[in-house]
């Protein structure tokens, strides 16, 4: 089903319903009036005699260079051409594909001066399921993330690669199976497809769906956690957290509180408990959890903002009758996002991370067998799968340093501050991955703990996660080859599998309230 978009009014929701369901989308109609104002002032400045950058002149430190009315058309291909450097993996189909929902978005604000033609292909292509190949890297995010979109607008004209229904081929070939024609560019629309920051800006979304899933799930592997210790949940307790106020600790807070209650085990030692308290990664996950979804929500609206923005140059002022250079390609608002968004990946990781340790250790996890295996000595248990946590969220904590503060001049000084935000966006893809092993290891020693608890029992939506986690991961009685039974793990993580049965609210599960 096509997804109908306003280019200035498009939620996350949505941009999420079309990234997971690799839907089409289309500009409303409404939009294209103002698309067509503004493709007309290009065009009666690409005949004029006033040089108007990028229309009629050269790019970046050549703009001074006027280029002939003739030549305007072979100046906007050469463009494209000599900015497809991208190397590295490409993007997935479903990134790709956000990607040019991205710009369709910008281009539909009607301030690019790009011809309904151009917004047409790029509809065609995602009905029809032609897919840009998309190199990685190649971008800083300052003019633009220029390599990336160069290889999307690319295929648009029939050059470079492309991926038509499963299979990878060269883009013409992808358009002519497709039935839909390559375009030819006109003044000025080259550097409106590679102006911008859609390809940051998709990436660092993918970033933050797969952080809030990770975010939502850590909830779960907490309390499964504080059970399989016989953790308080005194901790959680309403009044507690609305004295402090932020909203995401009182929500993480109360969803566990709801998660454990009819909990046995928890009601075992409500009365005559003689722990004065727990270690801080149970006591304070509302805390740190809570803080570390105060981010994600943050940097959902700074990403929300950007994927409704017109981020190219020249921008065409309909209203005011100009055509104006400004710097909205810059990249910075996505930069930092994912930076806070990296953060928070890391930080749900390092507290998750300690529980795991805390459940293996027989010193800290009050009456638990050593490594959480029947028969310690004989056998280790989940000795290194800790370890493996361990190893990741060290990695994640490297990981987490900010790419915004690094930035290296371009161009000839002619872009001498750049924002670095397609690395910021790229690498939260290895964050949450780390994080999906993570937290799925600390499901597997806190199911493994719960059931050592028997004849008392958990609560019912905890029972029915395990049941889910058991489906697929066995019970650990004696050593076996455990790489298999982590690696299962963390995909019912990452798919939303894991916590599938679980009712949250929709503040921790990433959707305002």
């Amino acid at each position: 089903m096509t997804v109908t978009l306003i280019p200035g009014a498009t939620t996350l929701a949505q941009l999420h319903d079309i990234w997971s369901g690799e839907k089409p989308a289309r500009l409303d109609p409404s939009s294209h009036g103002a698309i067509r104002d503004a493709a007309e002032m290009v065009s009666k400045a690409a005949a004029g005699e006033e040089a108007v950058y990028g229309i009629n002149t050269g790019f970046g430190k050549l703009a001074s260079v006027k280029i002939a009315a003739q030549d305007v058309a072979t100046l906007q291909r050469n463009l494209i051409l000599s900015h497809c450097c991208g190397v590295g993996d490409p993007l997935d189909v479903a990134t790709a594909r956000l990607m040019m929902v991205l710009k369709l978005l910008s281009l539909g604000r009607g301030a690019s001066g790009v011809a309904m033609s151009t917004v047409e292909i790029l509809e065609a292509m995602l009905a029809k399921g032609v897919t840009p190949v998309i190199p990685s890297q190649g971008s800083v995010g300052a003019s633009g993330d220029l390599a990336p979109l160069a290889h999307m607008a690319a295929a648009m004209i029939g050059e470079g690669e492309a991926v038509f229904g499963t299979a990878r081929m060269p883009a013409g070939d992808a358009l002519s199976r497709a039935g839909i024609t390559p375009i030819v560019l006109r003044a000025k629309e080259g550097l409106a497809l590679i102006n911008g920051t859609q390809f940051s800006t998709a990436c660092a979304l993918v970033g933050l769906w797969g952080a809030w899933e990770n975010a939502a799930t850590s909830v779960v592997t907490c309390a499964l956690s504080t059970d399989a210790i016989m953790g308080s949940t005194a901790p959680l307790q309403d009044a507690i957290h609305t004295l402090r106020g932020h909203a995401g600790q009182i929500a993480v807070a109360r969803a566990q509180r709801a998660l454990m209650e009819g909990s046995e085990i928890r009601e075992s030692h409500v009365d005559g408990d003689t722990r004065v308290q727990d270690p801080y990664c149970i006591r304070c996950q509302p805390q740190v959890t809570g803080a570390a979804m105060d981010l994600l929500h943050f940097a959902g609206r700074t990403l929300e903002t950007e994927a409704n923005a017109v981020t190219d140059n020249p921008l065409v002022l309909v209203d005011d009758g100009l055509i104006v250079s400004g710097g909205n390609f810059h990249a910075e608002p996505v930069g930092f996002a994912a930076d806070q968004i990296a953060v928070a990946v890391s930080e749900i990781g390092a507290i998750a991370q300690r529980r795991v340790a805390l459940m293996v250790d027989p010193t800290l996890s009050f009456d638990l067998p050593p490594f959480l295996t029947p028969d310690p000595g004989l056998n280790s248990g989940l000795m290194i799968a800790e370890v493996t946590t361990a190893a990741l969220m060290s990695e994640n904590k490297h990981l987490a340093n900010p790419c915004t503060t690094d930035s290296t001049p371009t161009s000839a000084n002619q872009e001498d501050h750049v924002s670095m935000a397609a690395h910021a966006a790229r690498r939260l893809l290895k964050m949450n991955a780390n994080l999906n092993v993570i937290l799925g290891v600390e499901a597997m020693c806190g199911v493994q703990g719960i059931e050592f608890r028997t004849p008392l029992q958990t609560s019912a939506p905890l029972k029915a996660t395990m049941k889910i986690l058991r489906a697929e991961i066995p019970t650990i009685e004696k050593d076996r080859y455990m790489a298999p039974s982590i690696e299962a793990a963390g995909e019912l993580v990452a798919s939303g599998t894991l916590t599938a049965s679980i009712h949250l609210p929709a503040y921790v599960k990433g959707h305002a309230e």
